[in-house]
Order: C-alpha cells, then sequence, then structure tokens
C-alpha cells in the first residue's frame, strides 16, 4: 500500500502495531478517531494458519472481534472501512471458482474467525468493503515465493504440493486494485460489499514453484534440480487446507473496472527486486 499511496495526493497515516494495536480496542477507538480518517483499510490480521488451531483465543481476538471494534468506530466516524479476508472462509470442495454468493463454509479456526469477522463488519451499518484474496506474495515480508527462491538455493531437490488448487495473487496488485476502489468511493453508486480479487489462472502450489523457479533460473539464482508434486495426505498439518479455492473476479471487475492480477508477471517483478547476494 505504501508503494501504491507514495505518488498520490491522498494524506495518508500508517500504524503499525506499536502505534495502533486493534487488539486494544479502546486505545484504538481514541487513535482512530483522533486521525478522523475517510477510509480506514484494514490489511492486519492473526494469519497462522495451524497455530491458528491451538491458539484460537488470540486468533479470534485479532481477525474478530478486533475487526468488529474497527466496524464500531468506522460507523462512529461515517468512514469507509476497506478489510482484507480470505479463500478460507470457504470449504474448497467446490470443483469452480467461488463467487462471492458462494456458501462460506470455513474447515479450521482461522477461516472461521476470518468468516466471523466479515460477518461482524456486514452487520455492523459502517460502509465497507471486503476484499477476499488468496495465495499472496510479495518482494516483502514471508512468503510463499521468497521461501522457494530461498530453499532452491541450498537444496537440488523438493517436495511441494500438487494437489491444492489456487490463485497466486501479487500483493502490488491488490493494492492497485483498492486505489482503484478508493478513487470512486465517492460516486454515489458505490455500495458496501464483498470483492473477490486473485490471480488470474488458477494452480497447484507445484505449479506455482515451477513458475518461480523458471523465472529464478533466468535470474541467476541456483534453483533445484528435481521438483517432486506430492499429496496434501503426505504432508498432514494441523490445520485442514482448502482442496480448490479458485476465486471469481467478475463482480469487481464489473464495480471498479479491476482487472485479476496477473501472477506470472507479479513472480518476474518480485524475483526482479530480490537481491541475489542475499541469497
Amino acid at each position: 500500500m505504501a508503494d501504491q499511496l507514495k505518488n498520490t495526493t491522498y494524506n495518508v497515516i500508517f500504524t503499525s502495531r506499536d502505534q495502533i494495536d486493534i487488539s486494544d480496542f479502546e486505545e484504538s477507538k481514541i487513535k482512530i478517531i483522533h486521525i478522523a480518517p475517510d477510509v480506514v483499510i484494514n490489511a492486519s490480521a492473526y494469519t497462522a494458519v495451524d497455530k491458528a488451531e491451538e491458539d484460537q483465543v488470540t486468533a479470534d481476538l485479532i481477525n474478530h472481534l478486533a475487526v468488529n471494534n474497527l466496524a464500531a468506530i468506522s460507523l462512529e466516524l461515517g468512514c469507509w472501512l476497506i478489510h482484507i479476508s480470505t479463500d478460507y472462509v470457504f470449504d474448497g470442495n467446490s470443483t469452480v471458482p467461488y463467487c462471492e454468493l458462494d456458501k462460506t463454509n470455513p474447515q479450521g479456526v482461522y477461516g472461521h474467525t476470518k468468516l466471523n469477522g466479515e460477518l461482524a463488519i456486514q452487520s455492523s451499518g459502517c460502509k465497507y468493503l471486503i476484499i477476499r484474496t488468496a495465495w499472496v506474495f510479495s518482494e516483502y515480508g514471508n512468503n510463499f515465493l521468497k521461501t522457494m527462491v530461498r530453499l532452491g538455493t541450498v537444496r537440488d531437490e523438493l517436495s511441494i504440493v500438487g494437489d491444492q488448487i489456487g490463485c497466486p495473487t501479487y500483493a502490488q496488485d491488490i493494492a492497485k486494485a483498492i486505489m482503484t476502489m478508493v478513487i470512486q468511493l465517492n460516486e454515489e453508486r458505490s455500495a458496501s460489499g464483498i470483492f473477490h480479487y486473485c490471480g488470474d489462472q488458477p494452480c497447484s502450489w507445484y505449479d506455482f514453484a515451477r513458475v518461480i523457479f523458471e523465472e529464478a533460473s533466468f535470474s541467476g539464482f541456483k534453483t533445484p534440480g528435481f521438483i517432486r508434486s506430492v499429496q496434501t495426505s503426505d504432508y498432514p498439518t494441523a490445520a485442514a487446507r482448502p482442496v480448490h479455492s479458485s476465486l471469481e473476479c467478475h463482480k469487481i471487475r464489473n464495480s471498479f473496472g479491476v482487472s485479476p492480477s496477473d501472477w506470472k508477471l507479479g513472480v518476474k517483478n518480485v524475483i526482479s527486486k530480490i537481491d541475489l547476494m542475499k541469497f
């Protein structure tokens, strides 16, 4: 978001957890009301999917109760709340991409808490945009792409799950989509709602890794000599993952003119920004 907002005329205030801890409801209310924003963008979340199975209280605090508080503050201020959600609100049993009206059925604590956050926003009465996305990667932080590049420099063989299907999404594209939506919020036709935004082509984690290593090799990174496609059952985890969680993005295109993320171009962009010497 900082990259996309730096060349705009918006007065933007970014807050770290130290500056506004959303788990402290009263502090959040005092500070946000003092700022009096036109738009609140909540990109914070408890995203440790497996850890959430054991730490349900904290996951619910951040993904649900704190979001409910942000919605109440937004209602009081009369401002918009833009909230990032997830494909994990679905069970992954569909064979076609999920649209916004499809039945939710989360399979783990993370998905349940994120869904409860969505429901809290919807019932709050505030003006909101909920953006469900999936398989997010970027040049920042920890994510699948950077993990693959790092592992590829030290291992000759890797086993990657090949039976989970989703849509990788470049974080810069999510930020661009949000900016496009923000510009249109003052128009009379703007209405609250849930919108799906993700990559333009579904793939498996194995397919995603192959694209990453192809681009990494082209850019001079050492890559594995062999990549093995394995089943989810070969690597059991504490939390269940959706088997097929592709998202349908027609609504956001029709409402805001936003096209899905070109994730293969995103992979190219990220790898071009990674410092080869750090790997």
